[in-house]
């Protein structure tokens, strides 16, 4: 089918054309930037589910399908073959890293891997039962007022070395958050141990077991990228300030620790462990959500983006049996989350409704195997969604300083009135 070229909206007597940006994969765009101008209208798109305001070559989605690429690589070719590294290099880079560019880009990171004193003070001033989302965010601001030689978001050797800063620091700032929330010190970064395997050690202190590494690694390459989701699109306009990449990587991380972004994971656990507590069968709490009864609800089920299947959770689901059973872990959550799936699957209310297992599903499972308090759950999702923040606001400031962003309003407010 030939696609058009332009789109006619008349308003009135007045006819304008607007130009399709067309796309290589996914829906085209209309380039609305003269709207306002000549027809003296706004478009109204709450949320904005239809609106485009970025193009980007990083992540394809295509939710129908179930397709989730990164730079043209399907996500489950990338989970079978690479670690989160290679995945956060191809992010950045464009292409998958040979043998000598991984090395470098390890190496630089490792630079970085020790918890710095001012970050760690930080860390050390908020109180004990504070969330930790509020300390990384904390904690990732602090870097701008301690590494001041990498602020200049057009400065590509500038945004590579503060990529390596992030890289480096965001598994010892967060592990330095979660022993923080048991009154317990930092453990230092140990630089003969991988990326994964080192983070895992300043959580726990112990050497972690290789099956264990190997599955964290994967979920964290599963949430590297995820196009323009809530917490990317902040980091994007944030950074359309020209603010730095320390500040809009924070801000990324405040969009994350709202509930109905990065705290799925942590929800889905609590609703497990409702239904053991409860005693009742998962058919029962099946039907109380059907029957929509008040603080029931099917979490971990459905995504904004995905209309048939989430292509990551089967690879989570098949992480989660791997895991527990290497690590001896009979967890009765795993068994109501499984029954609890089938059942939602077998349910017409449910197909219907196009609600199917997301990634949230069986990871807060996982996490809690792997011995992480729940608290700990989304900025563990923020560890691995870091890649995704860092390439698009590079990608962004790669093509020229970026128009800074301001949305329009429809105004519903008191017309003009005297005192």
């Amino acid at each position: 089918m030939t696609v058009p070229k332009k789109l006619t909206l008349s308003l009135g007597e007045k006819s304008v054309d607007f130009d399709i940006v067309e796309s290589n994969e996914g829906h085209n765009g209309v380039d609305i930037s003269k709207l306002t101008a000549e027809l003296g209208l706004v478009t109204f798109d709450s949320g904005f589910v239809n609106t485009s305001n970025t193009k980007s070559a990083i992540t394809f989605i295509d939710g129908e399908r179930g397709i989730l690429r990164h730079r043209g690589y399907p996500i489950e070719q990338l989970a079978q073959s690479k670690s989160f590294l290679e995945v956060a290099y191809l992010l950045n880079h464009g292409e998958l890293p040979t043998e000598s560019e991984l090395s470098e880009f390890t190496e630089g990171i490792r630079n970085f891997s020790s918890l710095n004193p001012a970050v760690a003070s930080v860390i050390a001033s908020f109180p004990k039962h504070g969330h930790p989302m509020a300390m990384v965010s904390a904690a990732v601001s602090t870097l701008s007022a301690v590494y001041m030689s990498e602020l200049d978001p057009r400065d590509e050797v500038q945004i590579a070395r503060a990529t390596q800063a992030l890289l480096g620091q965001m598994p010892a700032i967060v592990a330095a958050a979660l022993r923080a929330g048991d009154g317990k010190q930092p453990i230092a970064s140990d630089p003969n141990l991988g990326y994964v395997e080192d983070f895992l050690h300043m959580c726990f202190g112990e050497i972690p077991k290789p099956e264990v590494v190997k599955a964290l690694d994967t979920l964290l390459l599963l949430h590297a990228d995820h196009e323009q989701n809530c917490s990317t699109s902040t980091v994007r306009l944030v950074g359309s300030s020209q603010a730095n990449l320390f500040a809009s990587v924070a801000s990324g991380v405040n969009a994350l620790s709202g509930p109905a972004h990065g705290g799925a994971n942590e929800a889905v656990l609590e609703m497990l462990e409702f239904i053991h507590r409860s005693g009742d069968s998962v058919t029962r709490y099946v039907e109380r959500v059907k029957n929509k009864e008040d603080g029931i609800r099917l979490m971990g089920f459905g995504h904004r983006v995905y209309k048939s299947f989430d292509p990551r959770a089967k690879i989570v689901k098949e992480i989660a049996d791997q895991v527990l059973s290497k690590l001896g872990v009979n967890d009765p959550l795993l068994g109501i989350a499984k029954e609890l799936e089938a059942a939602a699957l077998a349910d017409s209310y449910f197909v219907e409704r196009k609600l199917y297992p997301n990634v949230d599903f069986y990871t807060g499972v996982i996490y809690k195997a792997m011995g992480f308090p729940s608290r700990i759950f989304t900025p563990l999702f923020a560890l691995g969604r870091l890649p995704g923040w860092i390439s698009h606001f590079t990608e962004m400031n790669h093509e020229g300083t970026p128009r800074i962003g301001r949305p329009q309003q429809v105004y519903t407010g008191h017309t003009e009135r005297a005192i």
